[in-house]
Order: structure tokens, then C-alpha cells, then sequence
């Protein structure tokens, strides 16, 4: 999981970034899942990047809300 540039994200449509949300909130859930299963995870570091990715849609998506 690369971490998506902010100005990648600027540059799609609003339904293709609420599409990409969708996307990773859903990819995030089952990351969590399998960690509280107690598998160990293929990359530690994804749910983090997953985190900051829907952080920074979410933080594009309020910035053109105002």
C-alpha cells in the first residue's frame, strides 16, 4: 500500500475520491479483522498508510466542502 499524493487526489473527481474511500475504509476493516484474529499481518505498516490515506481524502474532500 503506497501512500497517495495529496495532488493525485485533488486531481480526481469527487465520485471517483468517494469510490477510493469506500475502497480503503473497506480494505482497512478487514486489515483490522485480521490483526484482532491474531494473524500476523503480511505488512505492519499498512493499516497506518491506510489511515493516512483516508485521512487525506477525507482532508481534500472538507476543503472543497467550504
Amino acid at each position: 500500500m503506497a501512500l497517495m499524493r495529496t495532488e493525485d487526489i485533488r486531481n480526481m473527481s469527487a465520485e471517483e475520491r468517494a469510490g477510493k474511500l469506500r475502497e480503503l475504509q473497506d480494505e482497512l476493516m478487514h486489515e483490522r479483522g485480521a490483526a484482532a484474529m491474531g494473524g500476523a499481518p503480511n505488512n505492519p505498516g499498512k493499516i497506518r498508510a491506510l489511515r493516512g490515506n483516508i485521512a487525506r481524502i477525507l482532508t481534500v474532500q472538507k476543503e472543497e466542502e467550504q
